[in-house]
C-alpha cells in the first residue's frame, strides 16, 4: 500500500485532496498531529516515509518543502505556482498529448497546473500544436470563478453574516496584467506573448468559467469553427476533459456547473467571424486537487479516475 503526506492539509486544495484520498482503500495517508503541522523536523520526517508528497502550501513554503524532502524517493506534486515553470518539474496536465501524458507517469516532480491556466491551456495549446492558431497570435482571455480560489481569508469574507455589500457583485481583480498564472499561461502554450488576462471573482463557492474569444483573422490561413471543433473533438474524449457539442442551459452557461467535480468540458460558441472558446470546471477540481490526484493515479498505474468525482 502506498503512502501519501499531504503538506499543507489544512488550505483549501489540501482538504479537498484529503477528502478524496480518504475514502480510498488502497493508500495509506501519514498524518501529523496539528501541533506538529508546522514542525520542520515532524514533516521531513513525513516526507522520508512517504511514497508521494502534495505539497499544498504558499510559493515560499513549497521551495523550502521540496529542500526539506530532499533525499526522499517520493513523488513530488506542488500544488502552489513555485515551480510551473521550472527546469526539472512536468507540468501535470497529461491531456494535452501523449507525451505528457508519459512525462506523468514517470516524473518525480509534478508541478500541478493553475486553475485559471488549467482552462486557457486546455483552450490553447492543442489550436497552437496543430497550427490552427499562430503563436504569435494576441489573445484575451476572460475567467469567473467561485471565491474559494482565493484562499481561508476570502472564503471567510465571503461567508460572514454581516459581509461588505461590494461582495455581493463580481469582482474583477488582477488589474496590473500580472497575474501569476500568465507566466505557465505562455510558456505551456509556446505562446509569444502572454494573454490580455480579466479574471473575476463571484459570490458563488466553486466553479469556474474560462473564455477566450477569436477573431477569424487572428486563425491560421483557412482555419475556422468546424476546424476547431474537430480538434477538440478528437483530442478531449474524456473522461476528465471532454468536447461538448452543445451545453447551453437555455442560452446561459454556469460557472458552477461543474461545483463538486474533478472533470473539465470543453466547448465552442459564436459564428465563423467571432469564436468563443470556453473550459467549464470547479477550481478545486481539476482546477487544483482533482488534478493533483489524478497526476497521483497515473505515477502509481492507477485507474485515472480512481477517487474522483465525475
Amino acid at each position: 500500500m502506498k503512502r501519501i503526506f499531504i503538506d499543507g492539509s489544512a488550505g483549501t486544495t489540501g482538504l479537498r485532496i484529503h477528502q478524496r484520498l480518504a475514502e480510498r482503500q488502497d493508500l495509506e495517508l501519514i498524518e501529523l498531529p496539528e501541533e506538529l503541522r508546522k514542525d520542520e523536523a515532524a514533516r521531513q520526517e513525513a516526507m522520508q516515509a512517504a511514497d508521494a508528497i502534495f505539497l499544498c502550501l504558499p510559493d515560499d513554503a513549497a521551495c523550502r518543502a521540496v529542500e526539506l524532502a530532499n533525499g526522499t524517493n517520493a513523488v513530488i506534486l506542488d500544488t502552489s505556482t513555485a515551480h510551473r515553470t521550472a527546469p526539472g518539474w512536468v507540468y501535470g496536465f497529461p491531456q494535452l498529448s501523449e507525451s505528457h501524458r508519459q512525462e506523468v507517469q514517470q516524473a518525480k516532480r509534478i508541478a500541478v497546473p493553475g486553475c485559471h491556466a488549467s482552462g486557457f491551456i486546455a483552450l490553447v495549446y492543442p489550436l497552437v500544436a496543430q497550427g490552427l492558431l499562430p503563436a504569435n497570435a494576441a489573445l484575451s482571455c476572460f475567467s469567473i470563478t467561485g471565491y474559494s480560489g482565493g484562499g481561508k481569508q476570502m472564503i471567510a469574507a465571503y461567508q460572514q453574516p454581516q459581509r461588505d455589500k461590494l461582495l455581493t457583485a463580481p469582482r474583477q481583480y488582477a488589474l496590473t496584467q500580472q497575474h501569476k498564472h500568465l507566466a505557465e499561461m505562455q510558456q505551456i502554450c509556446g505562446m509569444a506573448q502572454k494573454p490580455l488576462f480579466s479574471p473575476v471573482v463571484a459570490d458563488f463557492y466553486s466553479g469556474m468559467e474560462v473564455t477566450v474569444g477569436l477573431f477569424a483573422h487572428q486563425l491560421s490561413q483557412g482555419v475556422g469553427v468546424e476546424q476547431i471543433k474537430q480538434a477538440y473533438r478528437k483530442q478531449y474524449q474524456g473522461p476528465l476533459v471532454t468536447y461538448t457539442e452543445t451545453a447551453q442551459e437555455q442560452g446561459f452557461l454556469s460557472a458552477a456547473a461543474f461545483q463538486g467535480k474533478d472533470n473539465m468540458e470543453i466547448t465552442v460558441h459564436g459564428c465563423d467571424d467571432r469564436i468563443l472558446l470556453v473550459a467549464r470546471y470547479d477550481n478545486l477540481g481539476k482546477g487544483a486537487s482533482g488534478a493533483a490526484i489524478e497526476c497521483l493515479n497515473l505515477v502509481l498505474g492507477q485507474p485515472q479516475t480512481s477517487g474522483l468525482h465525475l
